[in-house]
């Protein structure tokens, strides 16, 4: 019984629960600005809904829609998500300059070393 609590009370499945749970709400969000987008597109394009298209007999008009959808989605998650939160973490949480890792920084020290006393160990 202890290591199914330890497994429910770990932070990560905690925080992926959280991720979950907000991204439904989310969800919401995105879809209604979707459909307001694709809403001026379908007046644009006299149309709000492609589904009944039908070019020359072909049904294409259902995967016009879901294409069109897709790419408004895409836009509104990059440009009101992404671009905003890499636009935030770059000023608040500015990336340091890495160096080399520890064990590769001892190493070199350690040949810079053997190097100045010529390869003999001092007594």
């Amino acid at each position: 019984m202890t290591g199914f609590k330890n497994f429910i009370l770990r932070g990560n499945l905690v925080e992926l629960a959280v991720a979950f749970i907000m991204a439904g709400a989310f969800a919401g969000v995105v879809t209604a600005t979707v459909d307001v987008i694709l809403g001026i597109v379908g007046k644009i394009g006299g149309e709000p809904d492609f589904s009944i298209w039908k070019p020359a007999g072909l049904l294409i008009g259902a995967w016009i829609t879901a294409i069109v959808s897709f790419l408004i989605l895409a836009a509104v998650v990059y440009f009101l998500i992404v671009k905003p939160y890499t636009a935030a973490k770059q000023r608040y949480f500015p990336e340091e300059e890495k160096g080399l890792p520890a064990d590769i920084a001892m190493l070199t020290e350690i040949r810079d070393l053997l190097a100045q006393q010529g390869g003999r160990p001092q007594v």
